[in-house]
C-alpha cells in the first residue's frame, strides 16, 4: 500500500507540473488570439492545476494514523478532497467555458489576431497532457492488475479515487484540446466565430460530465460502500469453514479509506464450546482474515443465536431476501 501511495503522489505531482505550465501558456495564447475555445481551455487548465493541489492535500491528510478521536483513521478525508476536485472542475472550468461559448454564439466574439500562436500552444499542451495521461493510465492499469480486475471494472469498484481523478482529468484535457483545435481551425477556415463558440460550449459539456462522474464515485465512497464482493465471499467461506462455527448469520463490510476495510460478522458458534473457546476462536479467525486480505483493517465478530427472529428480520430487510434457514444446532 505504501508503494501505491508513492505512485499516486508521483501521478499527481506530474499532472500538477504539466497543468501549471499548460495553464500559463493557454492564458497567454487566449489573450493573443482572442479565441473562446482557447479561453475555455485556459480555464480548464487553471482548474486542473488547482485540483492537483487539492489531491496532494488529500493524499497527505488522509495518510495520518488513527488517534483517539478518529479510531479508524483519516482515510475518508481523501474522498472529501477529491469531491472538491469535482466541484472545482465544474465551477472553475465548465461554467467559464459555457460563459465564453454563449457570449461568442450571441455575437460578441473578441477579435482574433494570431492563430499560429494558438495552434502551437495547443500542440505543446497536447504533448504535455499526453505524458501525464500515460502515467495515470500506467498506474490505473497496474492497480487493476494487482486487484485482478479488468480496467473498467477496477474504475467502477476502486476505493482509491486519486489516480482515477487524474486519469479522468487528463482524458478530458486531451479531448478538450481537440475540441479547441477544431473550434479554432473552423473559425479560421470559415471566418465565422460560431464554431469557436461551439467548441467552448462542448468543452463545458465535457467538463460537466467529468465532474458528475467524479462526484458520483466519491459520493458512494463517502456514504460507505461494501468491500470487493470477492473479499466478502472469501471471508464468508473462511468463517463458515471454521470448526467452531455452525452458521454465518450475517456479514457486513465497509470501506473507510483506500485499501482499508472494516468487517463485522455475526456467527452462531457450536453450543458445546466454552466462553474461552469462543474467545480464542474469534482471535484466530480475525488474524486469519487479516493475513488473507491485507486491506482488512478491523474485524469484529459477534456470537449470536441462529434462530433470533429480530436478527433474521434485519438481514432480510437489508438484503431483500430471506436469510438461509436455520438448521438444528
Amino acid at each position: 500500500m505504501a508503494e501505491q501511495e508513492q505512485e499516486s503522489t508521483l501521478t499527481v505531482a506530474l499532472a500538477l507540473a504539466a497543468n501549471l505550465g499548460i495553464a500559463i501558456a493557454k492564458i497567454i495564447a487566449a489573450l493573443v488570439t482572442g479565441s473562446a475555445s482557447l479561453a475555455a481551455e485556459a480555464a480548464h487548465s487553471v482548474a486542473d492545476t488547482f485540483n492537483e493541489v487539492l489531491l496532494m492535500v488529500g493524499l497527505r491528510r488522509s495518510g495520518r494514523p488513527a488517534d483517539r478521536r478518529h479510531p479508524l483513521g483519516y482515510g475518508k478525508e481523501r474522498y472529501i478532497w477529491t469531491l472538491l476536485v469535482a466541484v472545482a472542475i465544474f465551477g472553475m472550468g465548465a461554467l467559464f467555458a459555457f460563459y465564453q461559448g454563449v457570449e461568442t454564439l450571441l455575437g460578441h466574439p473578441p477579435g482574433e489576431s494570431d492563430y499560429t500562436v494558438g495552434y502551437i500552444v495547443l500542440a505543446v499542451s497536447f504533448v504535455l497532457e499526453a505524458i501525464s495521461w500515460q502515467q495515470a493510465v500506467r498506474q490505473v492499469r497496474a492497480d487493476a492488475r494487482d486487484e485482478g480486475l479488468p480496467f473498467l471494472a477496477y474504475i467502477r469498484r476502486t476505493d482509491e479515487p486519486t489516480s482515477i481523478s487524474v486519469l479522468l482529468e487528463d482524458s478530458a484535457a486531451l479531448t478538450g484540446l481537440l475540441l479547441a483545435f477544431a473550434g479554432l481551425g473552423l473559425h479560421q477556415l470559415t471566418g465565422d466565430a460560431f464554431w469557436d463558440g461551439v467548441g467552448s460550449v462542448l468543452i463545458g459539456v465535457l467538463l460537466t460530465a467529468v465532474a458528475l462522474i467524479l462526484g458520483r464515485i466519491n459520493l458512494n465512497l463517502l456514504i460507505g460502500s461494501q468491500a470487493d464482493p470477492r473479499l466478502v465471499r472469501d471471508a464468508r467461506a473462511r468463517l463458515g469453514a471454521a470448526p467452531e462455527v455452525e452458521w454465518v448469520a450475517d456479514i457486513l463490510t465497509v470501506t473507510f479509506g483506500a485499501d482499508r476495510v472494516l468487517l463485522c460478522a455475526r456467527l452462531d458458534f457450536r453450543d458445546s464450546l466454552t466462553a474461552g473457546d469462543v474467545e480464542r476462536a474469534c482471535v484466530r479467525m480475525a488474524r486469519e482474515l487479516r493475513e488473507a486480505h491485507e486491506e482488512i483493517d478491523e474485524v469484529f465478530l459477534e456470537p449470536v443465536p441462529r434462530d433470533d427472529p429480530e436478527l433474521r428480520a434485519r438481514v432480510i430487510e437489508r438484503y431483500g431476501r430471506p436469510a438461509p434457514p436455520p438448521g438444528p444446532s
